[in-house]
């Protein structure tokens, strides 16, 4: 499998292309309606909506996502998962990774032009600019005039934008941190230091990405632009032109070909490209200049398609037999992942237990001869209502604890001193467990000890 070579067109500085269009710095980009697009705005409107209504979303009296970083706790609706868990965190990103992979391979780059949180909140950027300074050709007209002409209009775009991006940053720290607190004491201006900085740092670089940079993120500083070659072939969907049917461009008379070089496929992409060039690094695979062609087409009585969503295989004829070979890999790794994570849920203890010498001194000897060991246990409580455990060992003959009993709240922890006792073994090191049990008996966590007398019989 070969992976198609992407064509780097990234105009020099300052240069402008046939529409009149800055290549880079500022891009004047049309707006374009069309199928994709209103699906691209639907999907954004509710990845948006749950990233900023899900912080404000309270269960059993908590944020229903919260990455509670003091108490090293990760609260996701009902449940809480700790520092120790860290495997279901690793199997969740590695599944996230082999998705993408699999999308990719699949789609193309349709998480950048539909998911990816550059692209949502840059389009959300110029559909209020859009709003306030009109069309791309009132605002290409506005801007050569003087400061008095288009600078009312700018302003409020960018207090606007202000707003939006302050609202982002709240609603990024609320993630790690009750939000109704902290919008409060946000606008009461009581928040502490370091909340105050993160609001500031992520309301800063969400105005700056979306409001200024935009494409240059997706160019210069996005390391997926630069791997996706390895990630496609010849039979991944991608956004691509159909030079045998648009060529030569015109459009009347015959024998032209149906592409009339209206430039709406320039002006309407949002990193200034032209997608007739070919399969670009650049292309976010947005499909706005698709929606843009088949306007055209539909206006001119031409059969649509002219750009849109093909296979560089379907756009030669040829066919491609072993295409989902590659596919059925990624899938079966991404099923095999999401396995593992299921069943990792399943087997997920409702509590957990934590042991660790105590500090002082490695072993006492007590009356009647017997061996003292003394251990900090912490206890967790992954339920939302309190429970009383049992506390035990195994394999330590003899052994008496001075603790049965350990009482740990809802959702909460408890540390407790425990003495083990147990006379002198045949090595001065012997291993043992502590037992974690229900009120009924039943184990629910094994915590790995040893126990230490310094004698051999």
């Amino acid at each position: 499998m070969q992976p198609i070579p992407l064509q780097d067109v990234t105009p020099p500085p300052a240069t402008f292309g046939e529409a009149g269009v800055r290549l880079r710095g500022h891009l004047y980009v049309r707006e374009s309606k069309g199928v994709f697009q209103a699906l691209r705005r639907r999907l954004n409107v509710l990845l948006m909506g749950g990233f900023f209504l899900l912080p404000w979303i309270n269960i059993q009296g908590r944020p229903a996502l919260w990455l509670d970083i003091p108490g090293r706790e990760f609260h996701l609706l009902s449940a809480t998962f700790y520092p120790q868990e860290f495997i279901l965190l690793a199997l969740l990103f590695i599944a996230a990774a082999f998705g993408l992979f699999f999308v990719t391979r699949l789609l193309g780059r349709v998480w950048c032009g539909y998911t990816c949180p550059q692209s949502v909140w840059t389009f959300l950027f110029m559909w209020v600019e859009h709003r306030l300074e009109g069309s791309r050709h009132r605002r290409l007209r506005r801007d050569k005039k003087g400061p008095a002409v288009w600078a009312p209009r700018k302003l409020v775009k960018h207090a606007l934008w202000a707003l939006m991006a302050l609202a982002t940053g709240i609603t990024i720290v609320g993630y790690f941190a009750p939000i109704r607190t902290l919008a409060l004491d946000v606008v009461t201006l009581e928040a502490g230091g370091w909340a105050l900085f993160w609001v500031g740092f992520f309301t800063f670089f969400t105005y700056l990405n979306a409001g200024w940079l935009r494409e240059q993120v997706c160019l210069h500083m996005c390391p997926y632009a630069r791997f996706q070659s390895v990630m496609v072939d010849r039979d991944t969907l991608t956004v691509a032109y159909d030079t045998a049917r648009g060529e030569p461009r015109g459009g009347e008379p015959t024998p032209k070909g149906d592409c009339v070089d209206c430039q709406l496929c320039v002006q309407v992409c949002p990193t200034g490209i032209d997608i007739r060039d070919g399969l670009q690094y650049a292309c976010i695979q947005c499909a706005a200049c698709v929606d843009a062609c088949d306007t055209v087409m539909t206006r001119l009585n031409r059969p649509t398609g002219l750009v849109g969503y093909t296979t560089q295989n379907r756009l030669e004829g040829r066919p491609a037999p072993r295409a989902w070979r590659y596919r059925a890999g990624a899938l079966l790794l991404l099923a095999l992942t999401l396995a593992l994570l299921t069943w990792a849920l399943t087997q997920r203890a409702p509590a957990s237990l934590e042991a660790e010498r105590a500090r002082g001194t490695l072993y006492s000897v007590i009356e009647g001869g017997e061996v003292q060991n003394v251990y900090r246990l912490t206890v967790r409580n992954h339920d939302r209502q309190a429970h009383t455990y049992r506390l035990g060992v195994e394999a330590l003959t003899g052994a008496r604890l001075d603790t049965r009993a350990i009482e740990v709240p809802g959702g909460g922890s408890t540390s407790r001193v425990v003495s083990v006792s147990a006379p002198a073994g045949a090595s001065p090191s012997q291993p043992f467990s502590f037992v974690l049990a229900s009120e009924s008996g039943e184990p629910l966590a094994r915590r790995p000890a040893r126990f230490l007398s310094g004698e051999r019989r």
